[in-house]
């Protein structure tokens, strides 16, 4: 029996981290295909702007503030949406912050900054959301992950980590999903032109629009697999070098980031 897709004449979306980058292109793009879209986010990120921009859709986008952060805040959402605009059918986790870390200057407050909105903050929707999917017993579930999840890279050893954690609970709640008829994807983008991007410091290799990549997440939810991942040129590259001999891998990444050539930190110099 095929897994249940989400269709919009059976309930509304809910994103989390709406209000820029992909998100915020997601939510327009499904707007324009016809559906409610629930978007939460931080205030600090509003969403006002792109309520804005989807006037005069087919569908349209609602406002919902919350910190993904916030376990109570984010059930007492799940509880909003699905009074205000109807069930959640289709929820997209995709908030996310990139802290780099660098190993000469390790900081708690990164790693736990990150896994508290990479990480946990997916756990604080997704709990609530699969339990009402689960008693209608249908629903659809996409996780936006990473390529940096398939390996370490310099800067990445909190976010990489995170979205490597997200790759593997969604294979592993998968075996029990599909006898919920609840579908769970995973989108593992390259690295596409957003705010968040302009923060990292390591290269970034075909480097994709933010247009580009709702529309393939979008062709994704409508008829994609378990997961999506692209650039190909670059994440088919990526995925074959996780075959590699550690030493191998590492060599390459050294020389293809020209990370020996850094010094330890911004403004500092090596001893």
């Amino acid at each position: 029996m095929a897994i249940y897709r989400a269709d919009t004449s059976h309930g509304v979306c809910w994103i989390t981290g709406g209000g820029t980058g992909i998100g915020r292109q997601v939510a327009l793009d499904l707007a324009r295909a016809g559906w409610t879209v629930a978007v939460s986010s931080r205030v600090e990120d509003p969403i006002e702007p792109v309520v804005k921009a989807a006037a005069g859709l087919t569908g349209k986008i609602l406002p919902f503030y919350c910190d993904v952060t916030d376990e109570a805040a984010m059930a007492a959402t799940v509880d909003a949406i699905e009074t205000q605009a109807g069930p959640i059918t289709l929820a997209i986790f995709n908030a996310g912050v990139y802290l780099p870390v660098h190993a000469e200057a390790l900081s708690m407050a990164n790693f736990r900054g990150t896994y508290a909105v990479n990480l946990f903050g997916v756990l604080n929707g997704l709990v609530p959301t699969v339990a009402r999917m689960q008693t209608r017993t249908r629903g659809h579930i996409v996780l936006v992950g990473s390529v940096t999840a398939y390996f370490g890279w310099p800067t990445l050893a909190a976010y990489g980590a995170t979205k490597a954690a997200l790759n593997n609970m969604a294979e592993a709640l998968r075996y029990d999903f599909e006898k919920m008829n609840i579908r769970i994807q995973v989108i593992n983008p390259g690295f596409v032109d957003t705010p968040l991007a302009a923060k990292n410091t390591h290269m970034m290799p075909y480097l994709m629009s933010v247009e580009d990549a709702s529309a393939r997440i979008v062709r994704a939810i409508g008829k994609g697999g378990y997961e999506t991942t692209f650039p190909r040129r670059l994440t088919w590259g990526l995925k074959f070098m996780r075959m590699w001999p550690h030493s191998a891998r590492f060599a390459f990444m050294n020389f293809a980031t020209r990370w020996r050539g850094y010094p330890l930190m911004p403004g500092r110099k090596r001893e």
